[in-house]
């Protein structure tokens, strides 16, 4: 076998170039590739975009899948691109493009039909795909309609109208004057219909702004209530067991019920006689504090103390204390 230094360098430069350049295809086309890739590309077309772009989500029965990996136009239709991973689409899948959020942000998704599994090659057409209705486009397009409209040359033209079938019976008559009355209240409000309908293009302007902070915060809320279910199923546990205990505890009770119950009664006799001969000891209390005090003072004399007990032995006892107590 030949050394790495004996070989043709021209022949080595030449394989290193190769391989380079194929790894460099690799991670450019790595959506595209088999294992690694993010999945089957699909196409699909549509009466119109409706806001779809590329890198929105692709779902399934509402579990993501994929995401959309490009919108073109193709003559009447909208062709849209997308990849799907690690889910089955039948030959009569359906697509439709739905709102994920209020704001109009959309995703696509995906309605697997058929007993075959669907071709890669084959477009779903127009007649299996649905496209939603912008409502923040038609509040746009009424506002820029209105703000066009003459409302003045309009009351001019109602009025007109009114001279002219003024001759006609009385029911025509009073649905002219009733449209004269309206072109009117239209035209002398005119200015604030006007601000009415710009304030409506600029919350709709301000809300497609904020689009991103939004649905941060519908993801903050649904991480919100996700912790208020795991504190509801710690709080459940604790009732659960609270429950546990208590029952128990109730055995128990029941179970020394017989030893339980003498104790019981003799804890209240003793109870009841403390209560009954509460002035009394009160009373022991109150005139043991003097000795207590006086004999707390003789403690002063160090390790040893006086003290004088009259009365232990009785005077007629022997020369002990043959005059009792002292004064």
């Amino acid at each position: 076998m030949k050394s790495f230094r004996s070989r043709n360098p021209i022949t080595i430069g030449i394989t290193g170039l190769v391989v380079i350049a194929l790894v460099l295809l690799a991670a450019i086309y790595s959506d595209d590739l088999p294992i690694i890739g993010g999945g089957t590309t699909y196409k699909a077309e549509f009466s119109e975009a409706a806001g779809l772009k590329s890198g929105d989500e692709v779902r399934v029965a509402g579990v993501k899948v994929g995401k959309v990996s490009g919108v073109k136009l193709a003559g009447p239709s909208v062709l849209v691109s997308f990849k799907v991973k690690d889910a089955w689409l039948g030959d009569q899948t359906r697509a439709a493009i739905k709102i994920k959020t209020l704001l109009g942000q959309k995703y696509l998704a995906l309605e697997p039909e058929g007993n075959v599994v669907a071709d890669p090659g084959n477009v779903i057409p127009r007649s299996r795909t649905m496209a939603p209705y912008d409502v923040l486009e038609a509040f746009r397009g009424l506002a820029d309609t209105v703000n066009n409209i003459d409302t003045t040359q309009l009351a001019q033209s109602f009025e007109v109208l009114t001279s002219t079938f003024a001759d006609t019976p009385n029911s025509v008559k009073g649905a002219l004057n009733g449209l004269q009355a309206l072109s009117k209240t239209i035209s002398s409000r005119d200015t604030e219909l006007a601000k009415l309908l710009d304030n409506t293009q600029q919350i709709t302007q301000t809300l497609a702004d904020r689009d991103a902070e939004v649905a941060k915060l519908l993801s903050d809320g649904n991480l919100l209530l996700d912790e208020i279910r795991k504190r509801k199923d710690a709080i459940d546990k604790l009732l659960t067991g609270t429950q546990t205990l208590s029952q128990q505890l109730k055995g128990l009770v029941d179970d020394n019920s017989q030893q339980l119950g003498p104790v019981l009664t003799q804890l209240d006799q003793f109870t009841g006689m403390l209560q009954r001969n509460q002035d009394d000891l009160a009373k022991g209390i109150e005139k043991l504090a003097p000795f207590v005090r006086e004999f707390t003072n003789t403690l002063g004399n160090g390790r040893w103390f006086d003290n004088y007990i009259c009365g232990l032995l009785p005077p007629s006892i022997g020369p002990i204390n043959p005059q009792g107590c002292l004064p």
